[in-house]
């Protein structure tokens, strides 16, 4: 069974009221993790934007100081984690500005965890990876964000 498209299910959904809305909302929410946390970033987090990104900010804080540094392998395996945690965040609010602060954050927490990046190939490319993103995102911003942003990422560089 193929799902119904996106202008479908738009179209269908105007066909009902408030309270079968919401009994759909709950029902969906009920079935993965993922649908419940971004249905609480939209109903109680999206007003107060900095605020959520400094919690998610402090989430990712917390997974750096856990890391097991004794073994680079372990501490990829972290760091990984993180930027799963980092990228989810960024598809439920689904920003711009969002999406360079956040990976600004990550790259300049993985800079300062004291790692060999230049000793281990995959560390080294998953921060120029994330470093690339950053590009890309900030060529689409406005010019004097560009600007604000653009040093921000000369100073992690």
């Amino acid at each position: 069974m193929t799902p119904a498209s996106i202008p479908d299910i738009k179209t269908a959904l105007k066909n009902y009221d408030a309270k079968e809305l919401s009994e759909l909302v709950l029902r969906l929410a009920r079935y993965k993790k993922d649908n419940k946390e971004l249905l609480s970033y939209l109903i109680f987090d999206a007003d107060n934007l900095p605020a959520y990104l400094a919690g998610v900010k402090e989430e990712m804080d917390e997974g750096f100081a856990e890391m097991n540094k004794s073994s680079v392998y372990l501490a990829k395996k972290t760091i990984r984690k993180v930027l799963r945690l980092a990228n989810k965040h960024i598809r439920y609010v689904g920003q711009k500005e969002a999406e360079i602060e956040l990976l600004l954050h990550f790259c300049s927490s993985l800079k300062g965890s004291k790692l060999p990046l230049n000793k281990s190939t995959v560390l080294l490319n998953l921060y120029n990876g994330q470093v690339r993103k950053i590009r890309a995102a900030i060529d689409s911003l406005h010019e004097d964000l560009q600007y604000d942003y653009l040093r921000a990422l000369e100073r992690i560089e």
